[in-house]
């Protein structure tokens, strides 16, 4: 019985998942950190990945957008079922994340533009997360040990 439960569970997460979108290839940005222990420092290559709620969202094989403005469209997204069906979230390009996002890394340094002007539209804030490698966030086990990360503000803006 449990075994059956467990099955049928399965197999209704595979139904309702997301799709990944085909318009737009999926590039992670590079960037380089320090793990420090014993007094070494080692560098440590990851990547970045931006956060889904700032990707495009459109219909399944097609450029028709299933978010505009601050609403689900009411044709594709009249429930959370129907708009996992209905629409693909894709990836971000080369170009998509500078021009696009406002986000750029060089070396050790991850830069995020609070507005950027995009060819398409105008965004506001970004979110990202560490990744270990293409296809893993970086973890960090942080008991017993520090985790420190400088930020520039001599440059922001009031407000």
């Amino acid at each position: 019985m449990k075994l059956t439960l467990f099955i049928v569970l399965g197999l209704a997460c595979v139904a309702y998942g997301q799709k990944v979108g085909t318009q737009t290839p999926e590039v992670h940005l590079s960037l380089s950190m320090e793990n420090c222990e014993s007094g070494s420092c080692t560098t440590e290559s990851t990547k970045i990945v931006l956060d889904s709620n700032w990707r495009w969202t459109h219909v399944v094989d097609d450029y028709v957008n299933c978010y505009e403005g601050n609403t689900w469209s009411p044709e594709f997204c009249p429930d959370s079922v129907t708009c996992t069906e209905n629409c693909a979230i894709d990836g971000v390009d080369d170009a998509s994340w500078s021009g696009t996002y406002g986000v750029t890394t060089t070396g050790f340094e991850l830069t995020l533009q609070f507005v950027t002007e995009g060819p398409y539209s105008t965004n506001i804030g970004s979110r990202v997360y560490l990744l270990a490698d293409d296809n893993n966030y970086r973890v960090f086990y942080l008991k017993n040990r520090e985790f420190i990360i400088d930020v520039d503000s001599s440059e922001l803006p009031c407000g």
